[in-house]
């Protein structure tokens, strides 16, 4: 973040990565929607973008790109910003992704640090995108639950934004690649608070839990999970799928804030009620143990 005067901030991310779906349409809007996802996350709104992409153009049918781009650039208009150009180079390997400019007050940025003993935590959206992929990776996935997942990574967090900008957020953060114990972790590392997860309170896209019980676990989970373990005390009757779930990186996850406590259940209530369907109160911020992911059924 730039601040540019007392009432502006810049706020600039960049975000690419390889197809996580065969259709390139689709994996151009869920880009965009992930790139445009920390914008929202720190209270902001985007202004523009330029595209980044790596194309095996000898390979490939240059109409694939197209379709990429045409995506992004839907995903862009949904959220009210401007395509200002990009650049794209030859790679074997396909990419894409955007680095995206949006404004902010600089006195209304959310961060991922500020949450307070007494907060809960609510996310807005469900969990499991990392084996709902991994489980179509391998040609066992169901076309329904596809297609919810797909659904959930093209929304914008638009919508939660806008309604969390009326409520008391005391610390915020999208949920992407490090899943939801990773990026919780983040709020609470070096902090004088811990956070508490229900397991149970987790809303998970349709197949996760069935996909993760089946071991069609992404690597990056395990890689999450090994990151975290010095910090997290998952109690015993946790069931392993949920444990596991909560490390699934994200793509284009949903936004989890802490509020304080006597407003979550409203404010998740509002969320569902104004468009943000799955929103749930998943845990809570506590004074002990400090620095500690406790993880209860």
């Amino acid at each position: 973040m730039y601040r540019l005067s007392d009432e502006r901030a810049l706020i600039q991310t960049v975000d690419f990565f390889t197809p996580i779906v065969d259709d390139p349409y689709l994996f151009g809007r869920i880009a965009a929607a992930n790139a445009l996802s920390d914008v929202y996350a720190m209270g902001g709104r985007p202004l523009c973008a330029m595209n980044i992409a790596g194309f095996p153009v000898k390979t490939m049918d240059i109409e694939v790109l197209r379709q990429i781009l045409r995506g992004g650039l839907d995903t862009l208009r949904e959220a009210g910003a401007a395509l200002a150009g990009g650049h794209t180079v030859e790679d074997p390997e396909l990419k894409y992704g955007m680095a995206v400019s949006g404004l902010v007050h600089p006195g209304r940025v959310l961060t991922n640090r500020g949450a307070r003993a007494g907060d809960a935590l609510v996310l807005t959206k469900p969990l499991g995108t990392g084996v709902v992929n991994t489980a179509l990776k391998r040609g066992c996935a169901r076309e329904a639950d596809v297609a919810a997942a797909v659904a959930a990574m093209t929304t914008l967090n638009r919508r939660a934004a806008e309604l969390l900008a009326q409520a008391e957020v005391h610390a915020c953060t999208d949920v992407t690649g490090f899943g939801l114990g990773g990026h919780l972790g983040e709020m609470i590392e070096g902090a004088d608070v811990g956070a508490v997860l229900r397991a149970g309170a987790l809303p998970l896209l349709p197949g996760a839990r069935d996909y993760a019980s089946r071991g069609l676990l992404p690597g990056g989970l395990h890689r999450n999970r090994e990151f975290r373990a010095g910090m997290t005390d998952i109690a015993d009757g946790v069931p392993a799928d949920l444990a596991n779930l909560l490390f699934d990186p994200q793509t284009s996850g949903g936004l989890l804030v802490a509020v304080p406590g006597p407003q979550a259940e409203d404010l998740a209530a509002a969320l569902r009620a104004g468009g943000v369907p799955d929103a749930a109160v998943v845990g809570e911020i506590v004074a002990k143990p400090a620095g500690r992911l406790v993880v209860r059924r």
